[in-house]
Order: structure tokens, then sequence, then C-alpha cells
């Protein structure tokens, strides 16, 4: 006979205590959340110690920023949108290009004086297996990435007699080397600024607590990171620059990323936000462009919450990714072309009603240890601003330069180049760009591409190209429609030079020798 279990008179106190009538589970996680945030916050006052006294101020206010961001990511469970509030987008939320109108030549330089132009220049040339900034790689005529940016604004200076400031972003991976690069260009009529966004510790994703042991050397080099756009927002504060541009006189701030070599200055766009009835109503506006295929991953606009709102595929719940990237349900995508209103920017992040969702970045590093960076996308600030729009502007706005198959577009006879600016090539019957795809290691970076193409094919017919495997290409090479060139393993494709290869399969082994 089993004998009855007798509770004692207190038992509920003691339930209470220890969580059996609260659910217990929950009351374990916010435990677990709080002891958390208790040890980051250790460990980080623990690292601070080892900070040379030179750069105590700035990390100390780096890892401020970081506690917040953390705290955020342990407290907001689950994907951040309820897949079932999102809503149609209002009619005239997003403009479209070829309805703005173009300024007078007469206020086109009063207009100029109120811009400045940012490019975020914090990230490697890693992808392209290159070492240092990603924008001083050469990427046509043997000018980097920065030189063409530098080109564009000199000559929107020099055309209307004005004084639109260059401002860079950089990163703790790429200040050092950028500062020496941009003294070639004391002698050019730009005046450059610069500053850096924020260094984050990485965390280790089973015990969430930072990996660095110490702020100083080398030896922790990958236990920080650069957190993201996101970051822009802050640090362009925290630099003074938001401050100083304000008193300067200037309104907007024109924002793309360094690697985007349609991201110029677009007068009709500037017309539409300094100009007539529209004047300083948009505090926020966001080029987005039409989706194909290969951009189902990018963000899209959303209308949420009666808010105008950035929707990434790191947000969406898992059983709707597919509906994410259908190109018949989301029709455009962000392309991080932004123009933001100086002194909105300042009110909102006084305010401390700055809101951007938390980006989970899952990384393995090179000894195997899982990590997660925290960060945040700059466009996802949209909702935070009065009067958001997007606008729908041409493709040619969107042409980002990350693996050598793009640089085989961009160095190509499709483009002419002037005064910094790509242009497609009038010559070209489709306003759409080829589809380039350059296969396995022989052409992963810029070095092992340019030793592939004795010179750049002629490609102003070509639909889509495929490479992979060990293939050569000669001088003076034509691609018209489909062309594709496969080099199984242990084969060799040499193309000889002068080939016209129009809706051809190529596969084996082909090698041409010099006799």
């Amino acid at each position: 006979m089993i004998e009855p279990v007798v509770l004692p008179k207190n038992f509920d106190r003691y339930a209470e205590v220890f969580g059996q009538q609260r659910r217990p589970s929950q009351d374990f996680k916010n435990q677990t959340k709080r002891d958390a945030q208790a040890q980051v916050s250790h460990e980080l006052q623990k690292l601070l110690r080892t900070c040379p006294a030179g750069v105590r101020s700035t990390t100390e206010r780096d890892f401020e920023a970081f506690e917040k961001l953390f705290g955020r990511f342990i407290n907001e469970a689950g994907p951040s949108v309820d897949w079932t509030k999102i809503e149609r987008l209002p009619e005239g939320s997003v403009r479209h290009y070829a309805s703005l109108d173009g300024p007078s030549s007469m206020n086109v330089r009063k207009m100029l004086e109120k811009l400045v132009v940012v490019k975020l220049n914090g990230g490697l040339g890693t992808s392209m297996g290159c070492t240092g900034p990603k924008s001083i790689i050469p990427v046509r005529s043997d000018l980097t990435f920065l030189d063409l940016t530098v080109q564009q604004i000199e000559a929107l200076n020099k055309r209307y007699d004005c004084q639109v400031p260059l401002v860079l972003m950089n990163s703790y991976n790429t200040d050092e080397d950028t500062q020496k690069v941009i003294r070639k260009y004391q002698g050019f009529q730009v005046k450059t600024y610069t500053f850096n966004q924020s260094r984050y510790p990485r965390i280790q994703k089973e015990s969430l607590m930072p990996i660095p042991q110490s702020c100083l050397g080398e030896a922790d080099s990958e236990g920080w990171y650069p957190p993201g756009h996101g970051d822009f927002y802050l640090s362009f504060l925290n630099s003074g620059l938001l401050k100083e541009f304000l008193q300067q006189g200037k309104e907007y701030v024109f924002l793309s990323n360094i690697d985007n070599l349609g991201a110029t200055v677009d007068l009709n766009i500037l017309n539409f936000l300094l100009g007539g009835d529209t004047q300083g109503h948009c505090e926020f506006l966001m080029e987005v462009t039409d989706k194909t295929r290969a951009d189902v991953k990018g963000g899209t606009l959303i209308q949420y919450e009666n808010k105008l709102r950035l929707l990434e595929i790191a947000q969406v719940p898992k059983d709707h990714v597919d509906d994410f990237k259908s190109v018949k349900t989301f029709k455009i995508f962000n392309t991080n072309n932004l123009w933001i209103k100086l002194d909105a920017m300042e009110r909102i992040l006084v305010d401390g009603t700055m809101d951007m969702e938390v980006i989970v970045n899952n990384k393995t590093l090179r000894n195997g240890r899982n990590i997660i960076q925290l960060e945040q996308a700059v466009g996802a600030a949209i909702k935070c601003f009065n009067g958001a729009l997007g606008i729908n502007v041409p493709r040619s706005r969107f042409l980002p330069v990350k693996k050598t198959e793009d640089l085989l577009l961009v160095m190509s006879n499709l483009y002419s180049l002037q005064q910094g600016t790509l242009t497609m090539s009038p010559l070209r019957q489709f306003d759409t760009t080829p589809l380039v795809r350059l296969g396995g290691p022989h052409f992963g970076s810029v070095q092992d591409f340019l030793k592939r193409f004795a010179s750049i094919p002629d490609m102003l017919e070509l639909d889509h190209l495929s490479v992979s495997g060990d293939v050569t290409f000669g001088r003076r090479i034509v691609f018209k429609g489909t062309v594709i060139v496969i080099a199984n393993h242990g084969d060799r494709i040499d193309i000889p030079s002068g080939s016209v290869l129009e809706n051809k399969i190529i596969s084996g082994n082909l090698r041409i020798l010099d006799h």
C-alpha cells in the first residue's frame, strides 16, 4: 500500500519560491536571461580593464551600446514579424522614379549645398580574395571603388560650383589603410571626412559569453566584429559629424554601399526631397527596384502596424520564407541607397526612439568555434521617421560588385565610364545586365580571375554566361546569347583568341598550344 504524501502547511510558499505555481519553464528562462545579461556585463567590465587609456572612452561607449543590443537579443523571442499583420503597401507609399521632375538649373547648386554623401566603407575584400579594404580594389581602368566615388563628387562640385562633402564610415578593419589612401585626394575639389563604426565582441553560441579575453593586440582579432551598417546612426552622432553638418546648413544625407557603382547622386531625387510642395516632408527615402530571381533574399518594404517597414529574410518565420522569396508576392527589394533628413535623425537619436530589429548572424570561426554576431540594418530605421517613402528606381542604380562575376560585367563593354560614373552602353539592346556565373576556385579571387582572361570579352549581346572549372579565354572573344563552358575535373579548356561563342555549350577538353 502506497502511503499518502503529507504536504507541509506552508507548501504554497515553497511552491511559489521554486516557481511551481508560475510556469516553471518560463521562470527558468527568465532567470537564465537575467543571469546571461549580468554575466556579459561582468565580462565586458573585465575586458574594459585591459583597454589602453587612449581608446578607453570609445570602447566604453561601444560596450554600452552592445549591452543594450544584447539585452534585446536575449529578451525578444521568436520572429519580430507577425505574418498575419502584414498589409498591402498603401497607394503612393512607393513612388515611381519616372514621375519625378528634374530641378531647374538655377536651383541645383542651392540643393547640392544641402547634401552630404556617406559611403559605407567598413568591409574587407575577402569575398573577392583580396586583403585590405574592399574600396581600394581596382574595378575599371585601374580605378578603385574609392577613386570612382571621389571622381563622381568632384565632377558635381566643379560643374555646379558647390561643396558636397564625402564621408566614409570605416571600421577598425579598414580605417588605417583608408587614411593612407585618401591622402592622394588632397588636391581634389572634394572635402573628405571619416569616422569609425563601433567594435563589438563576438559571443559564443552555447554560453553567450564574449569571446575576447583582452582588448589588446591581435591575439583575439577573430573575437571582434563591426556590427553592420545599422550602427551608422549612433556612430555618426558620436563622431560629432551630425552636429557639424547641421551647423553647416546641410539637410539630407545620401547613404549607400561603396561597392554599389550605381549609387550616384541623383538630382531628380534630390529635387523631390528639397523642391516644391514636398520640400522637407519626407524624412526617409529608400530606393527600391524591381525584384528578379537573383534578388529573392533581398529585404523588401511592407506596411506593418500603420508604418512602412523593412522586412529582411532573417525576420521571416520559417514557414513563410517561400512567400518572402516570391517575385509575385514581394515585387521590390531594398538597394540600400537611402536619403535621410539630418535634423530628423538627430531628433530620433536624442529622443531615444531609434528602433531597428536585431539580426542574429551565426558564423563558424576558422578554429571551428560557433559564434553569434548581433547586427542591425540601416534601412530598418525607416519606421522611426515621419513621411517615409520608397521610390522605385531603375535597375541601373543597383550595380553592386560582390564577386568576380560582377567585376567581369563592370569591366566589359557593357558600360562606359565618364567622371567616375558607369553608364550602360546604348548598343546594348536590353535594359538588364546578363546573368553571369563563374564557378569553382579558378575564378574566386580577383588575381585568379584576371589570369583567366587575356582581355575582357565583348558581352553586348550576352544573355547568360556560366563557366566552371579550369577554363581560360584568349583575346577579342565575343559572347552572344547563352554560353556555357564546363571543364570537368582533370580537364582544361582554352578558348582561342578571336572566338565568337553564340548559344554554345562547351565541355570536355580543349587546349590550344603555341607552335
